[in-house]
């Protein structure tokens, strides 16, 4: 088991549940959008948030947006090791930093102090397109092995300062070197693991990718907090983390979607009134354990799915609306999702 270590109010590490990040990807001098932004990560099930800090206009913008938003924030750093102390006194509850690229060792030793004075956690993160010289040269390139190298090293760089508040992470686009990397530096180290494949690509190939990447460490029993970096709107990469979480048993389904496969009597288009729900549902709040049944006509309504907390049967050009098994009302076919969302918001 690994360490465990506090980002805000979320443990990371030490056996408790693996946590589920993504990273903002709005203008980080725009105050609004990030705080808009982040609630609607929040909503999508998002544990802990990442926010570039590019300037000291970003780290002065992650001040105000900390004390707006409910999650923790992690500032992401890179070359400038002032930003990342600005990040600390501006609030961040964690930074991520590549010790390769901050600079010289007393300019680590700047940050590594100020993240100590704070109690913060410092994730220490090297993917293959920022390898080290020396290391890449010993290797021949790129590799499983030097990855892990590389972040053990500054692993070993840091504890030597005399802090060991670390979350190590180290990725890469290549499903198979991640894999074995990750495994060689679950060998070598107790600190809790951020795992993921970096730069996956877009929802349809980054989902793939991501999948069995990811899934593959969690079924190895490596990794304590994650990411799906995916190039699209940060909340697909929160919905589908919780599906990888999912499908490996490590958390329960956020809710319970039942729908009929159709047949000779549907008269709507059940299949992406179906697909709509389940998108709906999964950007909001709902209680944990929450069925819905979207049925295809009366044969499959209210009777067979009398269960379900809330569902639809649908009709020609309209869905009868029930609960518990009691029907409340009968709604147009274009209104049948936003009847269900306002139920299953006032749940």
């Amino acid at each position: 088991m690994s360490k465990s270590v506090r980002c805000g109010t979320v443990t990371i590490g030490g056996g408790v549940p693996i946590s589920v990040q993504s990273m903002t990807n709005v203008n980080s001098h725009d105050r609004e959008a990030l705080i808009r932004q982040i609630r609607q990560l929040e909503d999508a099930g998002c544990d802990i948030v990442r926010v570039a800090v590019p300037d000291m206009e970003a780290a002065e913008v992650l001040k105000q947006v900390k004390s707006q938003v409910n999650i923790p924030v992690v500032a992401d750093i890179h070359f400038d090791y002032r930003l990342a102390i600005a990040a600390i006194e501006a609030g961040a509850d964690k930074i991520r930093i590549n010790p390769g690229n901050i600079g010289s060792r007393d300019r680590v030793k700047a940050v590594v102090d100020a993240a100590k004075e704070r109690d913060i956690p410092i994730r220490i993160g090297v993917n293959s397109g920022s390898l080290e010289q020396d290391i890449r040269e010993k290797y021949g390139g790129v590799t499983a092995e030097g990855l892990a190298e590389s972040a053990l090293r500054n692993v070993r760089l840091i504890e030597n300062m005399g802090y060991d508040h670390l979350v190590v992470s180290l990725k890469s686009s290549d499903v198979g070197m991640n894999y074995r990397a990750h495994k060689i530096a679950a060998e070598k180290t107790d600190h809790p693991i951020h795992i993921g494949v970096t730069e996956a690509g877009t929802v349809k190939r980054g989902k793939v990718k991501s999948a069995v990447g990811i899934g593959a460490l969690l079924l190895e029993g490596i990794g304590d907090t994650m990411r799906v970096s995916l190039t699209a709107d940060p909340v697909e990469e929160v919905l589908y983390a919780r599906e990888i979480l999912e499908a490996v048993g490590i958390r329960k389904p956020k809710f319970d979607l039942i729908s009929c496969p159709t047949c000779g009597r549907t008269k709507i288009d059940l299949q992406k009134l179906t697909e709509e729900v389940e998108r709906r549902i999964s950007a909001v709040r709902v209680k944990p354990g929450l069925k819905i049944a979207v049925m295809g006509c009366a044969v499959n309504g209210p009777g067979e799915a009398r269960d379900a907390d809330f569902g639809v049967a649908c009709g020609s050009g309209k869905g009868v609306i029930f609960a518990g098994g009691k029907i409340i009302k009968t709604a147009p076919e274009d209104e049948i999702v936003d009847e269900l969302i306002k139920l299953v918001e006032k749940k």
